[in-house]
């Protein structure tokens, strides 16, 4: 069955109304993205208001909490059985 020309005329009628809702629905996005009235606040005054005086408690350091935290000098090597040789290969 040939497709006539008056039913491809029918089909482009029926498209042309879905590809002009497409690009008015994409030239809204655009104009949205660039021209936007809404300005993002910069990093700074953001994180002004958080930092306004650093302060430092040194004498917390020095109670019995932390007197009983120990320095590890090094790490000490493994011991014992380390696993297969090749572990990629199957059982």
């Amino acid at each position: 069955m040939a497709i006539t020309f008056l039913e491809k005329r029918k089909r482009l009628k029926s498209l042309i109304p879905i590809f002009v809702i497409i690009i008015f629905i994409i030239g809204i996005v655009i104009w949205r993205g660039f021209f936007a009235e809404e300005k993002l606040p910069a990093l700074e005054e953001i994180l002004k208001p958080a930092f306004k005086e650093l302060k430092i408690d040194f004498p917390i350091l020095e109670s019995p909490g932390f007197e009983e935290f120990q320095l590890f000098e090094k790490t000490l090597p493994f011991e014992g059985e380390t696993g297969r040789e090749n572990p990629f290969i199957p059982y």
